[in-house]
C-alpha cells in the first residue's frame, strides 16, 4: 500500500477516534486506541519503536523511540497538548531523516477538532 493511502487510513481512524473519545486524555490512551483500531482495519502497527542511529562511525542503539510506525512506512507521533510547538514538527522531521522514512503524521489529540491537530511532514517523498 502506498504511503499516502496508509496516511489517509491513519487520518480517518484518528478523526473517528477523536470524535468518539474527545480531547483531554493522555497520549498513551490515544496511542493504544489508535493502534488497536488500525490493526483491526488490517494495517501493521508497531508501537514505541526503538531506532538506532550512526554518529561519528559508531552505532547508537535505541537512540530514540517513535510512537508508532504503520505499514513500515509512516511514522506517527502523537501529542495531547493545547497547541503543537515548532519543536514537535522538527522532532518528527529528524525522526524521518534518521530512520529513512519519507512520511510522518503529527497527530494532536488535544485540539477541539482533530482536523486542526493533523500535521503532515515529508522527507523527500514524491507526491
Amino acid at each position: 500500500m502506498h504511503v499516502n493511502k496508509v496516511a489517509a487510513e491513519i487520518v480517518d481512524t484518528a478523526v473517528a477516534l477523536h470524535r468518539e473519545l474527545g480531547p483531554g486524555l493522555l497520549e498513551s490512551a490515544y496511542e493504544m486506541a489508535l493502534a488497536r483500531e488500525l490493526s483491526r482495519r488490517g494495517l501493521r502497527v508497531c508501537r514505541q519503536v526503538p531506532v538506532d542511529i550512526c554518529w561519528d562511525g559508531q552505532k547508537i542503539a535505541d537512540a530514540f523511540r517513535v510512537d508508532m510506525i504503520v505499514e513500515d512506512s509512516v511514522i506517527v507521533e502523537l501529542k495531547s497538548v493545547p497547541k503543537v510547538a515548532d519543536v514537535h514538527k522538527k522532532q518528527l522531521l529528524t525522526y524521518l531523516r534518521l530512520s529513512g522514512k519519507t512520511l510522518g503524521l503529527l497527530l494532536n489529540f488535544g485540539q477541539s477538532r482533530m482536523a486542526d491537530g493533523i500535521i503532515r511532514i515529508v522527507n523527500g517523498l514524491d507526491e
